[in-house]
């Protein structure tokens, strides 16, 4: 008899925020925002403390990144306006990010776990799910285990759920933030997942949630019991039939230990509004650090890459692509660069800039592209007897 599916989402706990915490521990149980620019990193002072900026002193049009969950008791979130931020918070503390040390981390936690249990699907820099269901632990021991282990080699915390399926796995994550563990079976349903707003449900959005209130669908309960002709007539007939699927709990997906990924960009938001002719220089100074920055990642990740394109955004929030297929796979910086330019050359320059972003897509694994490589062609194999 296979045994009962059980599974896990892993949710680090405020993951940019806690890593800076661990670098300036004089900064706990303060508000702190993650989003600053470089101008905004700690100094140090003679005696060896720190003078960190204020969100009060912030001039600019950045978004916040992440905050520590005293921030967010004033109100502070992630993907927020900093100048709204600082506003609510203005005595936060503003740090930069710095990506470097918060994928270190990343790898650090997701090794610890793999250790205990290898059926780990990455979700994304501060999440993952693990399959626990072929463990012999029983599932409070485990989790209690995983969490031990990522704390041991990371020196932070995290949030386990653990449920039946994916969906509610990660409902489950957010439940006892931070720190905790919730454990939940199908029987649960009703009492811990009916009554939580609709938003809760991963893939519910903004939009889906508004036009879901304005139909008088609130929480997961009033989803579970809305009329199935009513959500067919506003969500169509394949969204429907999987919000009401959703708000039963049910979800058969797989955990899935390996994905390639379709693309890997980097871009990057202007402090200021930026203009091709006038900031040529530093434009040009961006373009060719986001191009190293993405060769570098296709080197690190394993890839190379046949397809480059750019993304802009103009200061009227426009935002348009462009692509170009190489004739060879690349990973190298100077041919991304020049690859990119040319789809930067397709595009007008007219309006100033505020965002701009390379891309590598039609990825595949280097070690592949070199095997193919190394394989006779058609015309170099021995004709059959």
């Amino acid at each position: 008899m296979a045994a009962a599916r059980r599974i896990a989402h892993l949710d680090m706990d405020a993951f940019y925020a806690s890593v800076e915490l661990l670098r300036y521990p004089e900064l706990r149980g303060q508000p702190v925002v993650i989003g600053g620019r470089r101008a905004d990193a700690p100094q140090r002072n003679p005696d060896g403390t720190h003078r960190f900026a204020r969100l009060r002193d912030y001039a600019g049009r950045g978004v916040i990144t992440t905050s520590t969950y005293e921030a967010r008791a004033l109100g502070v979130f992630s993907a927020m306006g900093t100048m709204k931020a600082a506003k609510l918070a203005p005595d936060a503390v503003l740090l930069p990010t710095d990506f470097d040390a918060y994928r270190h981390y990343s790898r650090l936690f997701k090794t610890a776990v793999r250790a205990i249990c290898p059926l780990v699907e990455d979700r994304g820099i501060d999440e993952i799910y693990i399959d626990l269901s072929d463990h012999p632990e029983t599932t409070l021991e485990l989790a209690t285990t995983l969490k031990q282990a990522v704390r041991d080699a990371t020196g932070l915390s995290c949030s386990i759920g653990v449920a039946p399926n994916k969906l509610l796995a990660k409902i489950c994550s957010e439940l006892d933030k931070p720190d905790g563990i919730t454990i939940l079976g199908m029987e649960h349903i009703a009492t811990r997942i009916w009554p939580l707003a609709v938003k809760k449900i991963n893939g519910i959005g903004p939009k889906a949630t508004a036009k879901l209130a304005a139909l008088g669908i609130e929480t997961i309960a009033d989803l579970a019991q809305a009329d199935a002709n009513l959500l067919q007539s506003n969500f169509g007939r394949t969204y429907a039939a999987w919000l009401q699927q959703v708000s039963q709990g049910r979800d058969d997906r797989p955990v899935v230990t390996s994905a390639e990924p379709k693309s890997i960009s980097r871009e990057t938001t202007f402090e200021r509004d930026l203009h091709a002719v006038q900031d040529r220089d530093a434009l040009s100074a961006i373009f060719t650090r986001l191009c190293t920055a993405l060769a570098a990642d296709l080197a690190r990740k394993g890839y190379v890459c046949r397809t480059i394109g750019i993304k802009l955004r103009y200061d009227d929030f426009r935002t348009v692509t462009r692509d170009v297929t190489l004739t060879e796979l690349t990973a190298d910086a100077a041919r991304i660069r020049r690859a990119a330019g040319e789809c930067l050359r397709r595009v007008p320059l007219e309006r100033r800039l505020r965002l701009l972003g390379v891309r590598a897509s039609a990825l595949i694994a280097a070690a592949d592209a070199a095997q193919q490589r190394d394989q006779p062609q058609q015309s170099e194999l021995p004709l059959g007897e």
